[in-house]
């Protein structure tokens, strides 16, 4: 990672931080907090894509694209791209910024549009790797269509399976049942990953 992005990523903590403490825990006030992840777990992220190889990423959740800097700059100088979506449309024009200002605009897709909608119409085995880091309430409907576009041997990342592990009980049970092998990792607030041959 170079100086500039790691200054880049620095400041977007700090805002993250700042923003999402002078904001109420309550549902009409989330959507104004970032609910960023943690720096270590976007070094475990970008371990993660290195270890893997993985050339094509889907993040659901891109926020203010702090996330989204961690996957694309771990792509390397390699062909790959992370392709993110975002609901909100505030935080998609402050992820475009980032984008921007880090230079890697060419290593990201970005969607300002319903996951659901995005899952719907991605190929089959389109991607080695997929991050979820948005509403958990919708994961278990979601799941049929994740795991048609996560490829074999692909992985799949969950963030807040510590957090939040009693809203994410029921999914993470969903995807064990379906015959993945699963792992629950305590870095951040926790990942959830899963596999499948």
């Amino acid at each position: 990672m170079n100086a500039d992005l790691n200054l880049l990523l620095e400041e977007l903590e700090r805002f993250g931080a700042e923003n999402d403490d002078g904001i109420g825990h309550g549902d009409p006030a989330r959507a104004q907090r970032m609910l960023n992840i943690t720096r270590d777990t976007g070094e475990f992220l970008a371990v993660l894509v290195r270890a893997t190889r993985a050339r094509d990423i889907l993040e659901i959740g891109t926020s203010n694209g702090y996330s989204t800097l961690w996957l694309a700059d771990a792509l390397g100088a390699e062909d790959g791209k992370v392709t993110t979506v975002e609901l909100l449309d505030a935080k998609y024009a402050m992820a475009q910024e980032n984008f921007a200002r880090a230079g890697l605009r060419e290593r990201i897709d970005a969607f300002n549009a319903d996951a659901g909608e995005v899952l719907r119409v991605a190929g089959d085995a389109a991607y080695d790797l997929v991050f979820l880091d948005s509403d958990r309430t919708q994961y278990e409907g979601w799941w049929p269509q994740i795991r048609r576009v996560l490829r074999p041997r692909g992985l799949l990342v969950v963030d807040n399976a510590v957090s939040h592990a009693e809203e994410m009980e029921s999914f993470m049970q969903a995807v064990r049942d379906d015959g993945f092998a699963c792992s629950l990792v305590p870095v951040g607030k926790g990942e959830f990953l899963a596999t499948r041959a």
